[in-house]
């Protein structure tokens, strides 16, 4: 088989992946037109909120609605979902949505909805969703992966060498801060499992000393702190969570996604790659030659390049005692564990190793 009939096949592969990951990780159900009927109106009571990706309201709405959808995540006669009225105008308008966001629950096996006029906060909707659906669920406490600074850790955590630390410095009282506080809460759990990257905040409105010392005069204020500048940049960026990931993954070397998942470029080191090209290519007696300047190549590797020119040289080493079929057959085993129900650490190590095996795959 070709070299890129098994790349597309192994892109495509890594796609179905990572976007089942996503949706079993996500709390609230994403319905669409294809789903909506099979989802709701059948054996499970429904609140459904109807959005619009651009509306300030839903983004207001967003972290409390993601708390419901936590809290009832385990509860089977519950389903909390969400329409995207944009993409699914139609379905928005077949039950005469108007406004952004409206909120309505659909009893068990009904399609006849209810419309949700409470107050906009988790507690209320949580009541509200426990007096229809007829449960007793409590808030669940949703952890951040934003660390929380002071002045006594500030030093320890962001002027650390050995990491790559975002810093927004906030005001409890300041509407921007409330508005940017769940698009930054994706922006660390995206990263949560990189090691040298820390995505941080800290109350400037309570440290003012430690803002002050920083040059901070607005809310919100975001400083970078890498690793070779620990006197701090300004963040001038979008406040999106793809301006961010975009952001992190050039300033940091890492390649995630808005879902924290590990993209195709991830675990890659472009002189090794060109080294595997020839590997490829040569024959056997010229492999064990490319094989030493691959060892050769590893060697002068730090940090997490290091950890990967580790992989790269185990699959050439592979490549060699075990045949040709060895990248693919491995591939193809590595796809079968990540379709298993696996840890994010362990799906990111199989996502890397399947990155790098595609570039000995022929």
């Amino acid at each position: 088989m070709g070299r890129s009939r098994i790349s597309f096949a192994f892109v495509t592969l890594t796609l179905a992946v990572l976007f089942a990951v996503s949706l079993a990780d996500d709390d609230v159900v994403v319905l669409t037109e294809a789903n909506f009927e099979t989802e709701v109106g059948q054996d499970r009571g429904a609140l459904v909120e109807f959005y619009a990706p651009w509306c300030g309201h839903c983004k207001k709405l967003a972290p409390e609605y993601e708390k419901v959808g936590a809290s009832f995540k385990k509860t089977k006669s519950v389903l909390i979902g969400k329409v995207d009225c944009d993409e699914h105008k139609s379905l928005c308008s077949k039950y005469g949505v108007s406004g952004y966001p409206t909120i309505q629950w659909f009893p068990k096996g009904s399609l006849e909805p209810k419309k949700y006029e409470g107050a906009r906060t988790a507690e209320a909707l949580a009541e509200f969703v426990n007096t229809e659906g007829g449960t007793n669920v409590k808030l669940a406490a949703v952890p951040s992966s934003v660390v929380v600074l002071t002045p006594e850790s500030f030093d320890q955590v962001v002027l650390d060498e050995s990491k790559d630390v975002l810093v927004e410095f906030y005001a409890p009282w300041c509407g921007h801060c409330k508005h940017l506080a769940p698009i930054y809460e994706k922006v660390a759990n995206a990263y949560k499992l990189e090691e040298d990257v820390v995505v941080a905040n800290v109350d400037a409105d309570k440290y003012k000393d430690l803002a002050e010392k920083y040059g901070v005069s607005g809310y919100p204020t975001l400083k970078f702190f890498p690793k070779g500048n620990k006197a701090g940049e300004d963040y001038d960026g979008g406040r999106d969570l793809d301006d961010f990931v975009k952001f992190l993954n050039e300033k940091c070397g890492t390649s995630r996604d808005t879902k924290g998942q590990l993209t195709s470029e991830a675990g890659i080191v472009a002189s090794l790659d060109a080294l595997v090209k020839e590997f490829v290519s040569a024959s056997n007696d010229e492999r064990k030659q490319v094989l030493s300047r691959i060892e050769e190549e590893v060697d002068k590797l730090t940090g997490s390049a290091a950890r990967y020119g580790k992989v790269y040289l185990k699959a050439a080493k592979s490549c060699l005692d075990k045949g040709t079929d060895y990248a693919k057959n491995e591939i193809q085993r590595l796809q079968r564990m990540l379709e298993k129900s696996i840890s994010s650490s362990k799906a990111d190590e199989f996502i890397i190793k399947k990155n790098i095996l595609s570039t000995f795959a022929a």
